[in-house]
C-alpha cells in the first residue's frame, strides 16, 4: 500500500503561486509514475499533469502548460507542482495519485491505483 499526503494549498489572489507536496510513506515511489489532477466543485475530475520515474519525461494539460512545474524528489519520496500565474479558474481540490506497477505517467485517472486525500487551492480574482 501507498498513502500519499497532499500539503501546500491555500488562498492565493490571481497572479500569485503555490508549490504543492505530495509525500508518500508505506512503499518507495522512486519507481512509479506520478500525477496530479484537480476537480473543481460541480466539476470532473481532470488531469494537471504527470511524471516518469525518473522525472526525465512530463505531461501537462494545455491548462497547465507553460504556468505549473511538476517535479519529484525521489530520495524525499516527494512530488511537486509549482504552479504560477494562478487563475480563478484554476480554484479546485488537488490530488496526487501514484501508479503500479508502471513508472511513467498518465493523463488518465483510471490508471492511477493510490490516490491522496486533496489539498483545497482558491485563486481570487
Amino acid at each position: 500500500q501507498v498513502q500519499l499526503v497532499e500539503s501546500g494549498g491555500g488562498l492565493v489572489q490571481a497572479g500569485g503561486s503555490l508549490r504543492l507536496s505530495c509525500a508518500a510513506s508505506g512503499r518507495n515511489l522512486s519507481t512509479k509514475g506520478m500525477g496530479w489532477f484537480r476537480q473543481a466543485p460541480g466539476k470532473e475530475r481532470e488531469f494537471v499533469a504527470a511524471i516518469s520515474w525518473s522525472g526525465a519525461t512530463t505531461l501537462y494539460a494545455d491548462s497547465a502548460k507553460g504556468r505549473f512545474t511538476i517535479s519529484r524528489d525521489n530520495v524525499k519520496n516527494t512530488v511537486y507542482l509549482q504552479m504560477n500565474s494562478l487563475k480563478p479558474e484554476d480554484t479546485a481540490v488537488y490530488y496526487c495519485a501514484a501508479r503500479e506497477p508502471y513508472n511513467s505517467g498518465s493523463a488518465y485517472a483510471y490508471q492511477y491505483n493510490y490516490w491522496g486525500q486533496g489539498t483545497q487551492v482558491t485563486v481570487s480574482s
